[in-house]
């Protein structure tokens, strides 16, 4: 059988430039669904990586639930300066630009984390939301990052 995880991580790689870095792994139970941690530098902000663990369905949960192509939209979202900062040739509109995307299901569902600048409080918003191409989701988590003395 196909590692679920090793799917994950091509449909990461074909998902656009940004790579994320799997840096944790946490087993929830014993039927193997994991909670998954990652690392994502924005490729436009120099010095700004965003952390996000979202979960991953076991072999044991697709077979028993029968819906083997997705995972659930949940994810959380932790950003921080890890190095002096240099803003890029960034979208400056308040509807911001995509710095990651990867698919949760087969065709109709991906987790993005969306950058928004807040020129006037000279903060980076950093959203992860599931969208989802039939009802959209509610699910989100944001953080921001302040920028003191950055170019």
């Amino acid at each position: 059988m196909m590692n679920i995880r090793a799917v994950f991580a091509a449909l990461l790689i074909c998902a656009g430039p940004v790579r994320a870095e799997e840096v944790g792994e946490v087993g929830v139970d014993w039927v193997g669904n994991d909670i998954m941690i990652e690392a994502i530098a924005d490729p436009k902000v120099e010095g700004v990586t965003c952390h996000i663990a979202y979960f991953d369905r076991g072999l044991f949960d697709r077979l028993s639930k029968g819906n083997w192509f997705e995972d659930p939209s949940n994810a959380s979202i932790s950003c921080r300066q890890t190095g002096p900062i240099k803003i890029g040739d960034i979208d400056r509109d308040e509807d911001g630009e995509d710095v990651f995307r990867t698919s949760r299901s087969i065709i109709l569902k991906s987790l993005r984390v969306k950058r928004i600048f807040d020129e006037k409080n000279q903060t980076l918003i950093y959203l992860a939301h599931a969208a989802e191409l039939t009802d959209g989701s509610a699910k989100l988590s944001m953080s921001t990052v302040p920028l003191y003395n950055s170019d």
